[in-house]
Parts: structure tokens; C-alpha cells; sequence
């Protein structure tokens, strides 16, 4: 068995950088080969001080940026494990996420929390271009993969674009795909911004309070009519969002 400072010389070569960086590479390398899947627990400090003979200060700095980079979950009083790939979704595309979910090969499941026929506040009815208390037909959904919550959809339909919208089985047919059947989309358009989460929404996303959420602000059009307005919100550690313009060529 190699000793601790046989392993600290073996950082020291590998990398010309400072220390760190080499016990940061030394578990991502372990990482990235499979040895240490998602969720599995990583050495704490002094077991990294332990077995690779280097600081306390050394091995804090390397969990630190590599939970900071989104490589590492740390707890506090429990330990640092390995985190979990981010699931994604095309920013500026409109897309089913069950089909989204799917071609990563992992299960979509949704849970209804809401859906209801209600009166239009003023920031509905104006966003869905209605007089103030119209009816309009209001979901709340919460969307996992694998078991796990990766947004909530906390959609507002015209009804006169999807009158049939209540009487769907939204834990077998998302919104997307139905609204997309019932009336075409023909334009969109989105706001994104980083949220903290409310309460309630921690609650349904099994996080913390404390939790930076993505949150997308979405419209959307079928010819000139509005037919929903929605906001999608993700928790940041487990989802990213991804956007491409342009030509891509390879040289």
C-alpha cells in the first residue's frame, strides 16, 4: 500500500498546479471513470489528509470548488457525495419534457396538483388578453424523472384555445403534447431568471429553502390567438438549460 506521501509526490508530478488542483483531478478522475458513481460518498477532509498526506486546508479548498463547480453535494454534518448528472432542457425551444426525459433513457412521471377552472387575476387576464375575471382553466403540475422533481408547471390556458383542457389526463399527457394537438403552436416567447423558491414550491421540489431555482416565464401563440401562459421552475443543482443559434460546422 502506498504511503501518504508517496501519494502527495504523486499529485505533486501529475500536476504542475498547487496542490489542490491535484487532489481535485484525483477525485475527478474517479469520478469520471465510474469508480465513484452519483450519490456515492467521497473521503471528508481528514480521511483526504489521511490517505493523501496533505493539509486540512489542502483537502477543503479541492471539496469546496468541486461542490462550487457542481461536482460535489456537500451536507453539512453528513459528508460530501458525488452529484447526480443534470438532467437539461432546450431554452428557447418548446419541448415535451416526457419526450425530453425519455431520450436520456429515464422514466417521466407527474403528479397533478391542480386543475381547475378560476377567474382570471389581472396579470392572467392580461398576459392571456381577457377582461379581468374571465374564466380561464389553471394547472399546477409537478414533473419527475427517475422519482425525482425536476419542475414544477404552473400553466394558465385561454379557454377558447383548449376547451377540452380539464378533462385531460394530465399524469399520462403533458400539457405540451396536448395543447400542441389542440391548437398548433405559431410562436412563443420566454423570460428566464434565477428564483428563489417559495415555500410551497420547496415543498414540492424537495428542496431547500435556501435551493437557487431556474425559473422560465413562457407564452405561447397558435396563429394570433394566446393559448397559455406558464412558469416552469427547476431546481438549479439537478437541471440546466441549453440554447444554440446559428450554423455548426466542423472544420
Amino acid at each position: 500500500m502506498k504511503r501518504a506521501t508517496d501519494r502527495k509526490r504523486e499529485l505533486a508530478e501529475n500536476d504542475s498546479g498547487p496542490l489542490y488542483a491535484g487532489v481535485k483531478q484525483m477525485i475527478l478522475d474517479r469520478i469520471h471513470s465510474g469508480e465513484w458513481p452519483p450519490k456515492h460518498r467521497v473521503p471528508s477532509e481528514n480521511e483526504l489528509v489521511v490517505e493523501l498526506g496533505v493539509s486540512k486546508m489542502t483537502a477543503n479548498r479541492a471539496l469546496r470548488e468541486l461542490a462550487n463547480e457542481g461536482e460535489l453535494v456537500r451536507i453539512q454534518g453528513v459528508g460530501s457525495f458525488v452529484a447526480e448528472r443534470k438532467g437539461y432542457s432546450a431554452l428557447f425551444e418548446v419541448r415535451n419534457i416526457a419526450d425530453e426525459i425519455a431520450e436520456r433513457g429515464h422514466v417521466h412521471e407527474a403528479s397533478v396538483i391542480v386543475l381547475a377552472r378560476e377567474t382570471a387575476s389581472p396579470e392572467v387576464a392580461d398576459a392571456l388578453e381577457l377582461e379581468i375575471g374571465a374564466a380561464v382553466f389553471h394547472s399546477l403540475i409537478v414533473h419527475s424523472e427517475n422519482g425525482v422533481p425536476v419542475q414544477i408547471e404552473d400553466r394558465f390556458v385561454h379557454p377558447e384555445a383548449a376547451p377540452e383542457y380539464l378533462e385531460q389526463d394530465f399524469t399520462t399527457l403533458t400539457p405540451n403534447a396536448y395543447l400542441t394537438a389542440a391548437a398548433p403552436l405559431s410562436g412563443s416567447e420566454h423570460i428566464v431568471e434565477a428564483a428563489m423558491p417559495q415555500p410551497w414550491e420547496c415543498k414540492l421540489l424537495t428542496v431547500l429553502k435556501t435551493e437557487p431555482c431556474l425559473a422560465i416565464r413562457r407564452r405561447t401563440w397558435s396563429a394570433r390567438q394566446v393559448v397559455s401562459i406558464a412558469r416552469l421552475v427547476y431546481p438549479g443543482h439537478r437541471y440546466r438549460l441549453e440554447a444554440r443559434s446559428g450554423k455548426m460546422f466542423e472544420e
